[in-house]
């Protein structure tokens, strides 16, 4: 006799946790997430679909296969897994669970996700975050981010919360933990969402931050040229 998986029909998509690192293509039109994990060499939007990491033509999640995307039901589990070393410049994703998926005891895995809500955890200084900066690392085409603080941007290629929100679309939410909320629904346009004062606070911060830096290098080479002179 073959045993069958029960068959969940929810009125509503599931909602998971998991954790990811933000990435910016190179070219800086597009951004998305990277797993920390299997598939991690594969950068997804905010509304993907999975495919087999192994390159099997059958459709993720397969029964016989360890493909999909992975999510846990409980936020606290996700953000434990923010604790250990190599995590600790991932951020904190909300996911709804849609199409097909495997239930375990501890979480999904699932043919199709729409990642809802991104937090941002502190600077790596421990300041909350106002931007994500280029992290020294990346994909193929893909820079990884992290968290940053304005006076800790300096010359690095950075977005703001929000602008990473509007690049990556599909009404992504990002916030920063231990602080304001930075959030901005993607694909509106200034005029129609309108900022409200944190967002615009974070967007001056992170702009001073790199008028200083410039300021400072001026700095250094007009004492330079006096020196020389």
């Amino acid at each position: 006799m073959r045993l069958r998986l029960p068959e969940e029909r929810p009125t509503e998509p599931p909602t998971g946790y998991k954790i990811a690192h933000p990435v910016l293509s190179q070219d800086g039109t597009r951004a998305g997430f990277t797993g920390v994990s299997l598939g991690g060499a594969l950068p997804y939007g905010v509304l993907d679909e999975a495919g087999c990491v192994y390159g099997r033509r059958h459709r993720a999640p397969h029964r016989r296969c360890d493909c999909g995307f992975h999510c846990v039901h409980e936020r606290a589990t996700a953000e434990a897994l923010l604790c250990t070393a190599e995590h600790r410049a991932a951020v904190l994703l909300e996911v709804s669970v849609l199409g097909s998926y495997i239930r375990f005891e501890r979480g999904f895995r699932y043919a199709r996700q729409r990642v809802r809500t991104a937090t941002v955890g502190p600077c790596q200084c421990g300041a909350v975050a106002g931007a994500l900066a280029d992290a020294g690392w990346g994909r193929p085409g893909w820079r990884a981010l992290a968290a940053a603080c304005a006076g800790c941007v300096r010359g690095r290629t950075s977005l703001s919360l929000a602008s990473f929100a509007r690049l990556a679309g599909e009404g992504l939410r990002v916030r920063a933990s231990g602080g304001g909320s930075v959030e901005e629904a993607a694909g509106l346009g200034v005029a129609a969402a309108g900022l409200g004062v944190s967002e615009l606070v974070a967007e001056a911060a992170l702009l001073q931050a790199r008028l200083d830096w410039f300021q400072s290098r001026l700095a250094r080479l007009e004492e330079r040229g006096t020196q020389a002179g």
